[in-house]
């Protein structure tokens, strides 16, 4: 295999689907700041409030979805290069048919319409969900296998499949590279995604457990993307991931920067399958969202090392931010937002 970054250089049109999540807006972020002119696609008129607007006000908004064949072709006209970061994230079972659609149609849909209409670089924004996790704490790189387990939640079989069109259209003659974050940190919209750890924390959730997981900053996260949009690498996929704390630690360092009180309760196994019963029996009688559900519990307690060797390898020059860092500095970006009333706590 050859790893040889060589830069393309700025230059050339970059599509980003999924422009208004979490790692859409701060790779659009990356890729503004580096020189690229940026295409991309969003849902609905609204932005996030979480890039600077001197940032949003440069791109090409186009209106459309990944399900939307015609819509999404004419998106890739005058395009040379594509970062898919569209994708649905959800543990409930009410809108898993639409996750499926979005996370496995849509990426088969931006696969098939990039070779046909010649698009350079394709660069997936996968999840380490899409590997399959473990129990019994192992240490996991690119070359793990997929094994059906019930630790695997839809969200990562989502994923696992959407990769296989990727894979697909790369054996069509697809240039493409696929990457593969941890839990992803930083300052967004934290009514969703991993975004929504710091609110439980900030209102003082008590709960922990004793489950390992790896985490990255969002910004390494873009960094890394467009890195690797801009170099000769290929038919290859990397794990993106810092270090691998145990939950416990991730919400002691993050209720600390907020200043809260940090989670006392330990949710063994036993009290966790209370707990999502008892949340999902909630959610059905108010009508809302369980926050907590069968696979979310699992997910808390799984332990797995995510190994970075790969990624590292590749791009010598590169140094992850401290996670440390990246929570303090989250924190007090949405201390400010509750504050300016841009976010509900």
């Amino acid at each position: 295999m050859n790893f040889q970054n060589s830069p393309l250089g700025v230059g050339g049109k970059v599509l980003v689907t999924g422009g208004t999540g979490f790692i859409g807006a701060y790779i659009i972020k990356e890729l503004i700041e580096k020189g690229y002119p940026v295409r991309a696609i969003r849902r609905s008129n609204k932005v996030p409030f979480f890039i600077p607007t001197d940032i949003l006000d440069k791109v090409e908004w186009v209106s459309g979805d990944v399900l939307d064949v015609i819509a999404l072709n004419e998106s890739m006209q005058g395009v040379d290069h594509i970062v898919h970061s569209a994708a649905s994230v959800s543990f409930v079972k009410s809108e898993r048919a639409q996750m499926y659609n979005t996370n496995v149609d849509g990426t088969a849909n931006i696969v098939n319409l990039a070779l046909e209409n010649g698009i350079k670089k394709l660069v997936h924004i996968s999840s380490i969900s899409a590997l399959g996790r473990t129990f019994a704490g192992e240490q996991v790189n690119e070359e793990k296998k997929w094994v059906t387990s019930k630790l695997n939640s839809h969200y990562g079989i989502s994923k696992n499949k959407a990769e296989m069109e990727v894979w697909r259209g790369i054996g069509e003659g697809l240039n493409a590279v696929i990457i593969n974050p941890s839990t992803v940190l930083g300052f967004g919209n934290w009514h969703e995604s991993s975004c929504a750890i710091f609110k439980n924390v900030y209102k003082g959730f008590k709960w922990y457990t004793r489950g390992i997981n790896g985490f990255v900053s969002v910004e390494d996260v873009a960094k890394i993307a467009v890195l690797l949009m801009e170099s000769t690498i290929s038919e290859e996929r990397f794990i993106i991931n810092h270090q691998n704390w145990e939950f416990k630690k991730l919400f002691d360092n993050i209720a600390g920067a907020f200043g809260k009180t940090r989670p006392s309760w330990e949710a063994t196994t036993f009290l966790s399958s209370i707990a999502w019963r008892f949340e999902k029996l909630r959610s059905v009688i108010n009508g809302d969202k369980p926050l907590i559900t069968r696979e979310t519990t699992s997910i808390a307690l799984s332990k797995t090392y995510w190994q970075n060797d790969k990624i590292l390898s590749v791009l010598p020059g590169f140094s992850f931010m401290p996670l440390e860092q990246c929570i303090t500095n989250a924190c007090k970006k949405y201390e400010d937002a509750v504050n300016s009333m841009q976010l509900k706590p």
